[in-house]
């Protein structure tokens, strides 16, 4: 078989296993192992055939057996387990994916245990030999990072690892990265539980990657896990630790802005950016960059003039929300970082996922006493929660390639800033939530940039294109579908406007409570948004039941009824909400348009006349002004509107408008001038000005404009635009 066609054959056994059609998986397993030619298999399926004819034929016989569904349930989890191991076979000669090929290569060195890792790992770190602690623990996470499966001893020897406070911390983190990318490969019950057994470690870094780590996997096999009552009582464990929905909210919500990634970096490259470089010479010209000191770039003042540039334009705005985002703990930085991952240290996969540390190798021969400023930076970087590990790494080796006396000022400069940062943000970072929230956001960001930048990322199957809609899985959903933790979620959705996902958590709080007009508010909001217009209506309707005064709803109740076609319902909320705010002038026109469209253009006209009105220095009340005083034959009022309107900045219907009036009122040589002109705004598209004049036929016959003379009009423009009339 083909590496395509055992991957296939593969996945329709796991479709088969998810929707327990466990016949069907059985027939697909035994073509899998036929394909493969990987016969050792063979006992074992027949040996899962054989329990499940027997479980159905003691079950067809009448015989009521209680211990049918833990059976069945361990005969899934077994087809599961069987089908791992015949892919993982099957693919571990010829696959070229990372994971089988590092397996390959690990196999050629001389094996060593677990044990044989630890112990050889805490005598070199304990003699303070950097170089050869960190090859070990290298050694360690690819290790467990491509085992197939483990066994109970090994799991055990893993276990001691995490368990011995005198190893570093970065080796209990690296093996619970280790753990999460070889479960994503494949399922293992003892990597599961080891990760749990992470989850309780007294080191905040290790405990909370380990969390994560959990999660991923949870929804990675979120069917097959409800088959292993031990991760059910090992989470049910873990959920009575102090904090642990609190915790478990907030790594959602950081999945959740994650997906903002892409989109910040959008933004900074395409509006940010590109307003910083057109402010850049009105600067220049301002200030000499090249007398600048050290001291004047780390200084507290700024010059008062910049508030000014940044008023006359949009970065000021920009750099506002800029700001924001990174106070609400938005990946900002991995536009500026993407570039800065080629170093021979991300060579090795496990420094992807490797917390920023100053024990590592690389910087031993930094540390001498003419290069304090570095070892200050270092230090610096150890704290700042403003960037993941990743980009820590990243910064640094970059600022080696500069040259000295440029490198010194940069570091100078760096500490000076990131040690305000740290000072500005010392109780958070201090405190154990505080803490705990930025290894979080760390971690995730970490994860993003191998997922997206590491240079074999395609082998792996990319997390964060996944919707990670935690909340929903059944196993988690006991300790995540309280009140408060749906609401916190389903704002944040609805705040980073992830409609349909905010919308699904609001239906189902909205189960339990049809009292709250706030809840049915949003959910038509969101209906709306995602072109629901007769949910969202139905929802605002329920709304106003609860709540009759709310302005908000009432004007979207007639918004919906309005761009559903109904003006005659729409003009009864649209009177509501004038009645509360009669001064609206917005709503005015919309009552006005709501004539309009029942063809009163009478009334029309009172409520645009009211908008001029009240707005004299506004134009927007012109255009139905003008338009509607010609459907009510007024046509001297009408063309001194359009008079105003062509003075401005008009459009193409502008001109079309214009020259029906100018028809209407006999005026043919004025009319066919506004009309070419408008065919000319449209580039020269006589068949859209067509169109938009087919239209409007019906309303300038009603103005007295015979039948026949529409096409000699039509005809006549013709010649014009060619120039031959």
């Amino acid at each position: 078989m083909t590496l395509q066609e055992i991957n296939k054959s593969y996945n329709r056994i796991v479709g088969s296993l998810d929707s327990k059609e466990l016949k069907n998986a059985f027939d697909s397993l035994q073509a899998l192992i036929a394909g493969s030619r990987e016969y050792s298999f063979q006992d074992k399926l027949n040996e899962l055939q054989d329990t499940y004819k027997y479980m159905l034929r003691y079950r067809i016989e009448g015989a009521k057996d209680p211990m049918q569904e833990q059976i069945y349930n361990n005969l899934q989890a077994s087809t599961y387990e069987l089908a791992d191991s015949v892919k993982q076979k099957a693919l571990a000669v010829e696959s070229p994916l990372s994971y089988y090929s590092r397996r390959r290569s690990l196999n050629i060195q001389p094996p060593l245990t677990y044990k044989q890792l630890h112990d050889q790992l805490l005598l070199e770190y304990e003699a303070g030999k950097h170089k050869e602690s960190d090859a070990f623990n290298i050694l360690i996470f690819n290790k467990i990072w491509v085992s197939s499966f483990l066994k109970r001893e090994e799991a055990e020897d893993i276990r001691g690892m995490l368990r011995d406070n005198a190893l570093p911390f970065t080796t209990g983190s690296q093996i619970v990265s280790a753990l999460m990318l070889g479960l994503q490969e494949a399922f293992d019950k003892e990597k599961i539980l080891l990760l749990f057994d992470a989850a309780s470690h007294p080191d905040e870094e290790i405990k909370v990657r380990a969390l994560i780590s959990i999660l991923i996997t949870l929804y990675t096999y979120r069917k097959r896990t409800q088959l292993y009552p031990q991760i059910a009582n090992r989470l049910a464990a873990l959920a009575e630790t102090p904090g642990f929905t609190k915790t478990v909210r907030t790594i959602i919500l950081r999945f959740i802005l994650a997906r903002e990634t892409e989109k910040i970096t959008r933004k900074l490259q395409d509006e940010i950016i590109p307003e910083m470089l057109k402010l850049s010479p009105k600067l220049s010209k301002k200030i000499n960059l090249n007398e600048l000191t050290p001291e004047d770039l780390t200084g507290n003042e700024m010059n008062p003039e910049w508030e000014s540039f940044f008023s006359d334009s949009t970065l000021g705005k920009k750099m506002v929300e800029f700001g924001e985002l990174q106070q609400e703990g938005a990946d900002i930085m991995h536009s500026t970082f993407v570039h800065l991952k080629n170093f021979p240290f991300f060579h090795e996969l496990s420094n992807w996922l490797l917390p920023f540390t100053i024990e590592h190798s690389y910087f031993d021969d930094q540390f001498t006493p003419d290069n304090e400023s570095e070892k200050q930076m270092l230090d610096s970087m150890t704290f700042a929660a403003f960037m993941c590990n990743s980009d820590k790494y990243s910064l640094y080796f970059s600022m080696m390639q500069l040259p000295k006396e440029a490198r010194k000022m940069m570091m100078n400069q760096f500490d000076s800033q990131a040690t305000e940062m740290i000072q500005q943000n010392k109780e958070e970072l201090i405190s154990k939530r505080g803490k705990q929230d930025t290894i979080i956001g760390q971690y995730i960001q970490d994860l993003y940039r191998f997922f997206k930048l590491y240079p074999g990322h395609l082998d792996f199957t990319d997390i964060f294109t996944m919707p990670l809609d935690f909340h929903n899985l059944a196993i988690l959903r006991p300790y995540i579908s309280d009140k408060e933790s749906l609401t916190t979620i389903a704002e944040y959705y609805l705040r980073k406007n992830y409609f349909n996902d905010a919308l699904t958590i609001f239906d189902q709080l909205a189960e339990t409570d049809q009292d709250s007009d706030i809840l049915f508010q949003k959910i038509g909001y969101c209906k709306q948004m995602e072109g629901d217009l007769k949910g969202a209506l139905e929802a605002y309707l329920h709304a106003d039941l609860l709540n009759s005064e709310s302005k908000w709803v009432i004007r979207r109740i007639a918004g919906c009824y309005r761009s559903l076609k109904q003006p005659e319902e729409a003009l009864k909320y649209y009177r509501r909400y004038e009645a509360l705010n009669p001064d609206n002038l917005s709503v005015q026109i919309s009552i006005g348009h709501c004539h309009l469209e029942l063809k009163d253009y009478n009334e029309a006209l009172k409520c645009f006349f009211k908008v001029d009105y009240l707005d004299s220095k506004s134009h927007k009340a012109w255009r139905p002004i003008a338009w509607c005083s010609f459907l009510t034959g007024k046509y001297d009022q009408a063309r001194n509107y359009y008079k105003k309107i062509l003075d401005n900045q008009p459009n193409a219907q502008d001109l079309l408008n214009a020259g029906h009036t100018e028809w209407a009122l006999q005026n043919i040589k004025g009319a066919l001038s506004f009309y070419q002109q408008a065919v000319q705004m449209e580039n020269g598209n006589f068949l859209k000005f067509q169109e938009q004049f087919g239209q409007d036929v019906a309303d300038l016959l009603i103005a007295g404009i015979e039948e026949t003379e529409v096409a000699l009009m039509l005809d006549q423009l013709r010649y014009k635009i060619e120039g031959s009339f």
